[in-house]
């Protein structure tokens, strides 16, 4: 320390910048970062990368002297003028958020290439972010991928989340979920939460749900909306951990309270069972109308039943309409059927069976048993379309496979033509019965 110091003194670069160094990291002295940002700022004015890079630091985080991103950016470039990898690596993120400097993608992508061929971890990562982006280059998913595979093979989580996803998609690369598994794995273990929202999200099937819980433990606590959600989901469900309803609305309060929509119509789904709290029809209104807004499909299609309903709110059978197109158009089959349902009752809109036919072709396409069931109705009375009896019986078994529902036993030419319209009446009429189911999670 006092031969630092003396040299120090002396003008010499090399030992003012050590003496920050040992300011900065308290090494045999009380830590000041003052005193460090004093002798980084000589080491820096005599050309030192190293200081000039860590004054950069100081000056970013304000440690010793107040946050200044423009004096950050200006000691960065200096550094990274020498070929300092970490300031390339810092300069790049100072273009690419626009803190300091002008944001400029291009130039970020450029230092953040200077420090990835220096095997930068973290510019490497960001820099496959531009790729695959499109941001300061052009668009490129394979080379995205690329620079993922070495920032992850370095052990940087965000690469081995993102790298993950790409396997998931086969974008960029050949598909392979054993390899998305792999580096998913790898970026939980270190607690994570990106990986596993991605491989969550991206539908890979993971048994080990006991295991899924602890990592979607760690990160909910750490925060993470997302994963709050999510563990809140697994508490409803059971899965990975016991069944425990009151756990569920805690996490999933949390992460509503967040703004994320599939915790508020998880909530509000909650709210409308009385799981995990009292039953309160209102409390579901507002938290799957809060997700609606966002657009969860889900909870604009709960929203619609609780209108045309009349729970929680004033009966309205066009809100009811509108909730359900806007769920019906992201392509939620109960929102189709149920928006089917008004178009073949004139319920908030002018009765339309044409209308009604083409919503529950669409909910009958994704195999929606109810749906099946109702156009196989509208096939043998001629509702909106054409007569067909082929049609009809053919739609009547697709749902008669798909649902046990009673009112599916008997098929529809197997009756007399008074008993089918008195029995198709019946069963238009339990239409309303069939708008009355919640979306689940």
């Amino acid at each position: 320390m006092k031969c630092y110091y003396k040299a120090a003194k002396q003008g010499n670069a090399n030992a003012q910048y050590n003496l920050g160094l040992i300011y900065a990291n308290g090494q045999g002295v009380t830590q000041d970062y003052r005193q460090a940002a004093n002798w980084y700022h000589k080491a820096a004015m005599q050309g030192i990368a190293d200081a000039q890079y860590s004054l950069g630091l100081i000056y970013t985080n304000g440690q010793g002297v107040t946050q200044d991103y423009h004096q950050a950016a200006n000691w960065y470039h200096k550094a990274a003028m020498q070929g300092h990898a970490k300031a390339q690596s810092n300069l790049g993120i100072m273009y690419d958020k626009g803190l300091g400097v002008t944001q400029d993608y291009r130039q970020a992508a450029n230092w953040y290439h200077k420090a990835a061929g220096q095997k930068i971890a973290r510019a490497q990562s960001n820099l496959g972010v531009m790729y695959a982006n499109g941001e300061g280059v052009a668009q490129d998913l394979r080379e995205a991928s690329i620079w993922w595979h070495k920032a992850a093979k370095q052990g940087y989580a965000k690469a081995q989340s993102n790298l993950s996803a790409m396997y998931v998609k086969g974008q960029g690369i050949t598909q392979d979920f054993k390899k998305a598994a792999l580096w998913f794995r790898k970026a939980a273990e270190q607690k994570h939460a990106l990986g596993l929202m991605y491989v969550k999200d991206l539908g890979i099937a993971l048994v080990d749900f006991q295991q899924d819980s602890i990592w979607w433990r760690r990160a909910a606590e750490e925060g993470y909306a997302k994963a709050q959600s999510n563990l809140g989901t697994m508490y409803a469900t059971g899965q990975g951990v016991t069944q425990d309803y009151q756990q569920a609305a805690i996490w999933g309060n949390r992460a509503a309270g967040q703004g994320n929509a599939k915790a508020q119509s998880n909530l509000g789904l909650m709210y409308a069972k009385g799981q995990g709290c009292q039953q309160d029809h209102q409390q579901a209104v507002i938290w799957w109308r809060r997700a609606a807004e966002l657009g969860d499909a889900e909870a604009q299609s709960n929203l619609g039943l609780m209108y045309a309903m009349g729970r929680g709110v004033k009966q309205d059978y066009k809100q009811a309409v509108t909730w359900y197109r806007m769920a019906a158009n992201q392509g939620d089959a109960k929102a189709q059927l149920n928006l089917g349902v008004m178009y073949d009752k004139g319920q908030g809109v002018t009765q339309d069976y044409g209308m009604a036919v083409n919503w529950y072709h669409k909910a009958a396409d994704q195999g929606y048993a109810k749906a099946q069931d109702n156009l196989s109705i509208m096939y043998y009375e001629g509702l909106g379309v054409k007569q067909d009896y082929v049609k009809a019986h053919i739609l009547w078994k697709l749902a008669s496979v798909n649902s046990d529902v009673s009112s599916l036993k008997s098929s529809p030419e197997n009756l007399s033509k008074d008993r089918i319209v008195v029995n198709s009446k019946m069963r238009r009429s339990n239409r309303s019965m069939i708008a009355g189911n919640l979306a689940s999670r």
